[in-house]
C-alpha cells in the first residue's frame, strides 16, 4: 500500500513537473512561491486591519502571524524532522528527471511547509472576512493553490508533501479562528 501511495506520488510529480513544463510557468510559478513577491500583499493586509479595525485590527495582526508561527513550527521544526523525507529536487534516484528551476535545499519534504503557511493564513482570513467579503474565500483558497502547486512544478515537494501541508494548514487555520473567536469576545 505505501508502496503504490510512493509509486503514485513519485508520478504525479513528474507529470506535473516535467509534463506541465512551459516557459510561462517557468517564468510565473518560481514567482509565485517566492515571500518578497507576496509582500506588497501582506503589507496591505496589515494597513487595512489596523486602519479599518483599529485596536480589534492590531488583535487580528497578531493572531495572523501567531497562525503563522504555529505553521511554521508544526511543519518545519516539528513534522519535518520526524517524517524525513527526502526532497525529490534531492532524490538520487530523479537526478535525470529534475528541472532545477529554483534551489533544492537541504531540508526535508514532508509536510510542505509553503503549503501549511499559506492555507492556514488562507482560513484565518476567511474567517475574520467572509461575512463582510464573500469574494475572500475563492480569492484566499487560490491563493493559497497557486503557491502549493509552485512547490511541486519548480521540484521541491512531492504532491502528497503539498496535500499534506494544506490539511495541516486549514485545521491550523480553523483553530487559530476559534481562538480569535474566544479572545474578540472577551476584549
Amino acid at each position: 500500500m505505501i508502496e503504490s501511495l510512493q509509486h503514485f506520488d513519485v508520478d504525479l510529480f513528474l507529470m506535473i513537473h516535467r509534463g506541465l513544463s512551459n516557459p510561462f510557468f517557468d517564468w510565473l510559478l518560481p514567482l509565485m512561491r517566492n515571500k518578497y513577491f507576496w509582500a506588497p500583499l501582506y503589507l496591505f493586509i496589515i494597513i487595512f486591519c489596523v486602519k479599518e479595525y483599529k485596536r480589534k485590527g492590531w488583535l487580528m495582526i497578531g493572531m495572523l502571524f501567531l497562525t503563522f508561527a504555529i505553521g511554521d513550527l508544526m511543519a518545519s521544526r516539528l513534522i519535518k524532522y520526524s517524517v524525513g523525507r527526502i526532497r525529490p529536487c534531492n532524490e538520487s534516484t530523479l537526478t535525470n528527471e529534475i528541472i532545477h528551476r529554483v534551489p533544492c535545499g537541504s531540508g526535508y519534504s514532508f509536510p510542505s511547509a509553503h503549503a501549511t503557511n499559506h492555507f492556514a493564513i488562507a482560513v484565518f482570513l476567511i474567517f475574520l472576512f467572509f461575512d463582510r467579503w464573500k469574494p475572500i474565500l475563492p480569492l484566499a483558497l487560490s491563493w493559497a493553490f497557486i503557491i502549493s502547486f509552485s512547490q511541486i512544478y519548480v521540484g521541491v515537494h512531492y504532491p502528497i508533501d503539498v496535500f499534506g501541508g494544506a490539511i495541516l494548514g486549514i485545521l491550523i487555520g480553523l483553530f487559530t479562528s476559534k481562538l480569535y473567536q474566544k479572545l474578540q469576545n472577551k476584549i
